[in-house]
């Protein structure tokens, strides 16, 4: 059975001299591989669609085992992300997490409009350290951990200062503060923006611009909750660290001295210096 499925590639392996596993995150059926026969080669067809980042229409025959790919039409080639190392170390990043937690052969539509929304938006020159925190929090729950954000973990309330828990699952507010002495102390922007992180889609996003120390912060509990929770490191997280102490490398747009500023559709305010 040939079918045609939106995908878009998140990893190649060679097979043989001229031949290709590709692996693919699809709308219709989640991730899937298929062998794109005679791919490594130059002139082939498959070249091309074949990929990684490619986002496109790709017709795969179903047999018995492996699916092979039989062509491709390119929707979006992702030429700013293949080209420029920053954006390839993140956009390598958020496939990866894809990849890893999401099971083959079994729709995921959401995971693949995160995906999806991420990479378009890495594409599109967005900061890619942000775009990937978004992953990182909206992916949490395929892993089994569910942080509750939306109010108090122990009492449930929603007004207050708030501080975030490893230990207790969330945010606490200062009436239970006493129930972790490890908590991490939050400001009401940082609260907010981890809120956003975790619920708000991608591309309802505006301009958003954090410091280099708001995104450091807010990353690292994230981090945290992969490694110490979950027991999940990425290979691709550790090329990120690499670049990050090869400043030349690294793009000057990654790291805004101006304070946090957030103009998404939610009308979020993030402005720290106004608090």
């Amino acid at each position: 059975m040939l079918n045609k499925w939106e995908g878009i590639v998140l990893k190649t392996k060679a097979y043989g001299e001229t031949n290709k596993v590709v692996t693919i995150m699809t709308r219709e059926v989640g991730k899937t591989a298929a062998m794109a026969r005679g791919a490594k080669k130059p002139q082939s067809r498959l070249a091309a669609i074949s990929q990684p980042f490619v986002h496109g229409i790709f017709m795969i025959q179903q047999g018995r085992g492996m699916g092979t790919l039989q062509q491709g039409e390119p929707l979006e080639s992702m030429r700013h992300i293949q080209e420029d190392i920053t954006a390839t170390a993140y956009a390598s990043y958020v496939v990866e997490i894809i990849d890893r937690l999401i099971e083959s052969d079994r729709p995921e539509p959401y995971a693949f409009d995160i995906m999806v929304q991420a990479l378009h938006a890495i594409e599109e020159g967005y900061d890619p350290e942000s775009i990937a925190m978004f992953v990182e929090w909206k992916m949490l729950p395929y892993t089994g951990v569910q942080p509750v954000l939306h109010a108090c973990a122990s009492c449930g309330a929603v007004e207050g200062e708030f501080a975030f828990s490893f230990s207790q699952g969330g945010f606490l507010c200062h009436r239970c503060f006493h129930l972790d002495p490890y908590l991490i102390r939050l400001t009401p922007t940082q609260v907010k923006l981890i809120r956003m992180f975790y619920t708000v889609p991608i591309d309802q996003i505006g301009k958003l611009t954090l410091k280099k120390e708001t995104k450091q912060f807010i990353r690292k509990i994230v981090t945290t909750i992969y490694e110490e929770q979950t027991g999940m490191r990425f290979k691709s997280r550790s090329f990120i660290e690499q670049l990050e102490r090869t400043p030349l490398l690294f793009n000057k747009h990654m790291y805004s001295e101006k304070p946090d500023e957030g103009q998404p559709d939610t009308a979020l305010q993030t402005d720290e210096d106004n608090e």
